[in-house]
């Protein structure tokens, strides 16, 4: 099985990292030729996770997309959602043909309000069954650490699942199999809102007593919105323990770490982007200036819009997820919309 990724940040390099571990042969996408030149002669990526070395005999390096797609058999998506349109859309409609697709984002496609299966359905033809999403609290640059971490792999087709995950395991990366497609991306989606609202509580100075009643009621909201979304099985302590017997929780088990796990890594590292983001925001910088001082994309600032939009539809009762959107992007002062948040928790 050859893997081709398209995407050369921070997740992207350390994809590339664990297939290369594994022995796996690359192709590998780089919008920047002289970033392509720097990691054949110097083995490391430039300007994300330097510390990760390549074995570059395993690296095909190209500025070219089509190619990459071309001569692999399972394609890697893992570039910001915001720009993924701009990667994919001059490509040949029938480029993914025969093509197994792992999307490595943890976002939505803003412009579209489409999950990316969704949008590769609509404009690639690409069957659901042939789509598969890898999350999980997997920070980059733990994995480039080699810290032990989990992914989980999604999709429907459980047996492929299964064998795409496989060339994923190594010692320092173990590997979880889920069928749950959409509800994997849409809590992915939700924990990075919910991780910058836990950055800007950081920023207007709450305390840690305060930042772990937001997180369970925002777990609480996820989980919500999950079921109105008709995701079944949501649930925590369903897993019967038995000495002799080994516990089999169910795929979609909201304690496990693709769902539950991720949210809470997401809301309380010093990794995480979108905490960062966030506490900005409740420093008293604008969107534009927290967006200027980040080096890479927090995917919670679109989504929250975009979660704003989707939930006109399935009405879910989403408090702290509405308020964040609107002190995004409806000017609600910080403070203020903390204070609402406030009276909601329990």
């Amino acid at each position: 099985m050859t893997f081709g990724i398209l995407g050369s940040g921070s997740w992207g390099t350390a994809l590339a990292k664990i297939l290369t571990d594994n022995g796996n042969t690359i192709y590998w996408w780089n919008r920047s030729e002289a970033a392509i030149t720097h990691i054949k002669t110097r083995h490391h990526n430039p300007h994300y996770l330097p510390a990760a070395q390549f074995d570059v005999a395993k690296l095909t390096l190209t500025t070219n997309a089509a190619e990459v797609v071309q001569n692999s058999d399972c394609i890697i998506i893992a570039v910001p959602s915001a720009y993924a349109t701009d990667v994919l859309q001059n490509l040949n409609k029938k480029a993914f043909e025969g093509k197994k697709i792992i999307s490595a984002i943890k976002g939505i496609l803003p412009e579209q309000n489409l999950l990316l299966n969704d949008y590769l359905q609509q404009e690639f033809s690409v069957d659901l069954k042939n789509y598969f999403a890898v999350l999980g609290p997997c920070h980059a640059e733990e994995v480039a650490a080699e810290k032990l971490s989990y992914l989980t792999f999604s999709g429907v087709d459980e047996a492929a699942a299964t064998q795409i995950a496989a060339c994923f395991k190594t010692s320092y990366l173990n590997t979880v199999i889920n069928t749950d497609i959409y509800g994997v991306q849409y809590a992915a989606i939700l924990k990075n809102i919910y991780a910058v609202g836990s950055g800007i509580a950081h920023g207007l100075d709450y305390g840690d007593n305060f930042l772990s009643v937001l997180i369970a009621n925002s777990a609480d909201e996820m989980a919500c919105f999950l079921r109105e979304l008709g995701v079944k099985n949501i649930q925590v302590g369903s897993i019967e323990h038995h000495p002799t017997v080994t516990p089999q929780p169910p795929t979609t088990n909201y304690a496990a770490s693709v769902y539950l796990g991720d949210l809470l890594v997401t809301c309380y590292s010093l990794h995480s982007r979108n905490r960062s983001f966030g506490n900005m925001i409740g420093k008293g910088y604008s969107v534009k200036a927290a967006q200027l001082e980040m080096s890479m994309v927090a995917e919670g600032y679109n989504a929250s819009k975009c979660m704003h939009v989707i939930n006109q539809k399935v009405k879910a009762d989403m408090p702290i997820a509405e308020t964040i959107y609107k002190i995004l992007w409806e000017n609600l002062p910080a403070a203020k919309g903390f204070n609402e948040i406030e009276a909601t928790l329990v």
